[in-house]
């Protein structure tokens, strides 16, 4: 039996089904750089970066050296009583960077999650009103609020309603719904009179606390919000007096080749939600907001024993140190144009290459039956599990996506393997020489 079996099997005996989306039979050892080597010392290109939560890649040296410096002097001590001299450095390069003109403030999680479960609390705090918009698609976390939020799987409402009141979802303007030969204008128009419908019939807009979206979705396929869609989105939300609320968990930090998914809109948000990558992948998220807005709640209204932790906040002060000194942002806008054209070649070279979708290192490519035209979620599980066979890490959205996430200090000969890798496994699959994994039915969101 190989050491990744062994250990799989350890752990089954104690691991409850709901905390792992099943793809491989994979048990990661140790990363660096754009890679991983599983307990069999095998090495992959990682295509993932551990869910958009490695943007520095794995192990960089100086976020390293931060997190064993700062181990050394002190590993926590709660925040929510004293500050600590990393977590007052990262508050202010973070109200800095934020996309948000006037005095910003912000406060500290430990995830994704609640940090949008502190967006519904500071929006409802600030305006007096209950109703949450949101999207379909959108993948917003797991606690109570941040499930609540999202709808891109059943498992994450089957058997736990009810689910937090006053949430109010509307179609997401998904690229995927555009009718044949549907122009954008008139996409947009459609996308926005469904929005609009539950206002007209049912919605009272002095109501609404908040507007919550992805500009661009992550685990709803990464499908970027037309900028018109948005543009009318932001206008509503302020014709009534409603929060603009973006959440930058899977995007932000140099993801889309922009330090923030928002800034291809030029829109500013009243808050914005960030984690992942914000300490290289350590439990740490914040909620950053004009001023007012964040001044809604009194402590201890939203604060955690750990959030800001000297450990976290040291690696995220390294991180930022990372993505600027090495011009991740730039990098991962450039590279990306050069993995668009690598997938786009691969696109007329096979017919079951549907849409190509790519923000800097950052992309969603469909996989379709050719002759229909329609998502063909056996063939993506099929090129998913031959791509990590050849060597590297590769997993699918919606059944039929190809997630290309890889981690912005990728190399650029490291992204021709990674396309050279993904080539060979498109052209087996033509060939027809792949067949289903015995645990196929198991895979996948």
């Amino acid at each position: 039996m190989d050491k990744n079996q062994e250990a799989l099997q350890t752990e089954q005996a104690a691991l409850a089904p709901t905390s792992r989306i099943k793809y491989f039979d994979l048990v990661v050892q140790s990363g660096s750089g754009a890679t991983i080597t599983d307990m069999n010392g095998r090495q992959y290109l990682d295509l993932l970066s551990s869910a958009s939560a490695t943007n520095t890649g794995h192990c960089h040296p100086h976020v390293v050296q931060a997190i064993q410096e700062q181990a050394a002097r002190l590993i926590q001590y709660t925040p929510a009583y004293f500050a600590n001299e990393p977590e007052t450095q990262l508050a202010g390069r973070l109200t800095h960077l934020a996309p948000i003109s006037g005095p910003v403030r912000l406060l500290w999680g430990n995830s994704g999650s609640d940090a949008n479960d502190a967006v519904i609390k500071l929006a409802r705090a600030y305006t007096g009103r209950q109703y949450i918009v949101c999207f379909t698609g959108a993948y917003h976390g797991s606690t109570y609020g941040s499930m609540s939020l999202s709808s891109v799987s059943l498992n994450m409402s089957r058997k736990m309603a009810p689910l937090l009141p006053g949430i109010v979802k509307v179609p997401y303007p998904d690229s995927h719904d555009r009718l044949p030969q549907e122009s954008e204008t008139a996409f947009v128009e459609r996308m926005f009179a469904a929005f609009k419908q539950p206002f007209d019939t049912y919605l009272p807009a002095e109501e609404v606390a908040a507007i919550v979206i992805e500009p661009i979705q992550g685990d709803g396929g990464i499908v970027k919000a037309p900028q018109a869609y948005l543009d009318k989105i932001h206008q509503f939300a302020q014709q009534h007096g409603i929060l603009l609320a973006v959440d930058e968990i899977n995007q932000g930090l140099g993801r889309t080749g922009k330090w923030w998914s928002i800034d291809h809109f030029q829109i500013e948000p009243d808050l914005m939600s960030i984690g992942k990558s914000l300490a290289s992948g350590l439990p740490l998220s914040a909620v950053l907001g004009r001023e007012e807005v964040m001044a809604a709640l009194d402590a201890p209204g939203n604060l955690f024993t750990t959030s800001g932790n000297p450990i976290t906040t040291a690696a995220a002060n390294a991180t930022i140190d990372v993505i600027e000194n090495e011009n991740l942002v730039e990098k991962s806008s450039s590279l990306g144009l050069k993995a668009q054209a690598g997938f786009q070649k691969l696109q007329q070279k096979y017919a079951f290459i549907g849409d190509v979708r790519m923000y800097g290192l950052n992309g969603g490519i469909d996989i379709v039956d050719p002759q229909t035209q329609q998502p063909d979620p056996q063939a993506t599980t099929k090129l998913i599990y031959r791509i990590y066979e050849l060597g590297a890490i590769m997993i699918s959205l919606r059944g039929n996506i190809l997630r290309f996430q890889p981690p912005l200090v990728m190399t650029e000969a490291q992204l021709n393997q990674a396309l050279q890798i993904i080539d060979q496994a498109c052209q087996d699959l033509a060939a027809d020489k792949l067949s289903l994994p015995e645990n196929a039915a198991e895979i996948g969101w």
